[in-house]
């Protein structure tokens, strides 16, 4: 069976720097009858366990650490008994939610990870958070953007450990690079393209 892409959205809050807001997050389930992995954990760990119908998790892969993408890990981890995996840049937001236990594994720039026959690798892409990274799927053709790249531009850079300049590099540098009709799986919100995206950027000062 060749491999599918799942995309379950969730819904909940994202708390940060004293404030509250009603997010929806995009969950990204990659593999195929018999395995996948699972491309973020945003607040439902019951409705993601459901989504995942019994196959074995290979890991859990966290695009970073702001609790509406972190919120359930632990219990999603442990419920479907698969290791976490996270920048270590982003741990002073992990700890926001779990002060007392690590992710299970490091994320690294360039970290391959191998499911349904296809591989999917690790593109560290800071600017939003310190430790944000991406996910190329190359022989689907799309990457898993998180918050680093939405339908519309740059995700935000308004809090505590992001940066402007520093995410509008991220994405000229790693992945305007990509070919243009790679499909940009996101964090929130509707699929666009690298090609939508590079137009975008264009319109955005040097």
């Amino acid at each position: 069976m060749s491999v599918t892409i799942e995309n379950l959205v969730t819904s909940g809050t994202f708390s940060l720097d004293g404030g509250t807001w009603d997010v929806d997050n995009n969950v990204w389930i990659v593999g195929n009858e018999d395995e996948c992995v699972i491309i973020d954990s945003p607040h439902d760990a019951g409705a993601i366990i459901n989504q995942v119908r019994g196959r074995k998790v290979l890991a859990i892969l966290l695009t970073h650490a702001h609790n509406d993408h972190i919120g359930p890990a632990r219990e999603l981890a442990a419920a479907v008994d698969a290791p976490i995996h996270l920048h270590p840049d982003d741990l002073m937001l992990w700890e926001q939610v779990y002060p007392d236990h690590k992710p299970d594994e490091e994320l690294a720039d360039g970290d391959v990870f191998k499911v349904g026959g296809v591989t999917l690798r690790a593109i560290h892409t800071p600017g939003h958070s310190p430790g944000s990274n991406c996910f190329y799927l190359e022989s689907e053709g799309t990457v898993f953007t998180g918050d680093t790249l939405f339908n519309g531009g740059p995700g935000a850079t308004g809090r505590s450990y992001s940066d402007y300049n520093t995410i509008v590099a991220s994405i000229r540098e790693r992945l305007l690079t990509l070919p243009p009709e790679t499909v940009v799986r996101t964090g929130h919100g509707e699929n666009t393209t690298i090609g939508a995206e590079r137009d975008t950027l264009d319109r955005i000062p040097q």
